[in-house]
């Protein structure tokens, strides 16, 4: 299924409930005084951001969203009831605009609730008008009219995970293992030319296009790629157990993140060490320690290898969690 990541609807929140006239009726006072109770509030329209990319998805086919009217008040003095707001899900990353106004809402936490159109206030019953000089007062107000508009809703994707690496570190490959993503992969440099996405748990990870050495500088694809890496929230460092010089390899893609930006070398980052079946035992330890030199630690992972996948998964989703 395609991703929908724009959508426009158009939303009304509810009506309040109407003031009413009434009269209370008691035993041996058949004219007790004003007694009409206030309307309840109408239902506001609120967004609610979630952790699913395809949730927009669901809005298709319909355009038209309207939240319930509060209700009428009652005799007594009974109010009517207040009514449920209607909530709409958006993903993470979602940007809400509101027409009518051009008021802009941005949805960057899992959780976040935000009102985006107003349900009206209950009109006031004729309780509310007695006074000395009118104790018998006819007048009670209509509920007022929820807020409508059209609304644009624009998803601006806020990866959780950027995958980083030389080119042909193995990332649009691991990408498409943990969440079942279809990023094109190839035995040559630059197969990825824009981000690709996929998401695991709820956590949206995105495969950068290979870094290489000068891109902070421009060279390559730099700049784009590393523009891409400054939206994530934590970097995967993937590092090809195959390759000449693993280490050498990591320091080459840190320079260029460290020259390129200070927020983003202090990014939170773990390295995958990738297509660990194409290296033996005796290599994979050997590179182990050297990273271990570095204070950082490898995490073996294969594509290949059901067993290193998962835990890799379970590793990067505890990391997101701490994080």
């Amino acid at each position: 299924m395609p991703l929908i990541d724009h959508i426009r609807i158009r939303a009304k929140a509810g009506k309040g409930g109407n003031g009413v006239v009434r009269w209370l009726h008691e035993y041996a006072r058949e004219f007790g005084g004003p007694s009409g109770g206030d309307g309840g509030n109408g239902g506001n329209v609120v967004f609610r951001a979630v952790r699913d990319l395809n949730v927009l998805a669901s809005y298709r086919g319909r355009s038209e969203f309207k939240a319930k009217n509060g209700e009428d008040g009652g005799n007594k003095t009974m109010a009517g009831k207040n009514a449920e707001d209607l909530v709409l899900l958006v993903p993470v990353g979602a940007v809400v605009t509101r027409e009518e106004d051009g008021t802009i809402f941005e949805f960057l936490e899992e959780g976040e609730t935000r009102t985006v159109l107003a349900g009206g206030r209950g009109g006031v019953g004729n309780a509310r008008f007695k006074s000395s000089v009118n104790q018998y007062p006819t007048e009670a107000t209509k509920g007022a009219e929820g807020q409508g508009s059209a609304l644009t809703i624009e998803l601006k994707l806020i990866a959780d995970v950027g995958l980083i690496g030389l080119p042909n570190a193995g990332k649009s490959s691991l990408l498409n293992s943990l969440t079942a993503a279809h990023a094109k992969i190839g035995a040559y440099p630059f197969t990825t030319l824009e981000p690709n996405l996929g998401a695991y748990f709820g956590y949206v990870i995105a495969d950068i296009p290979g870094l290489i050495e000068g891109a902070a500088s421009g060279k390559g694809l730099g700049h784009a790629f590393l523009r891409h890496i400054a939206r994530t929230k934590i970097l995967i460092h993937c590092i090809a157990a195959d390759a000449a010089t693993p280490l050498q390899d990591y320091k080459t893609v840190r320079a260029e993140i460290d020259a390129y930006s200070d927020a983003l070398s202090r990014k939170p980052e773990i390295v995958f060490l990738t297509k660990a079946d194409l290296a033996s035992e005796e290599d994979l330890a050997a590179i182990e320690k050297d990273f271990v030199k570095e204070k950082k630690r490898a995490i073996r992972v294969s594509i290949l290898d059901d067993r290193l996948l998962k835990a890799a998964g379970d590793e990067l989703v505890r990391f997101l969690k701490e994080a």
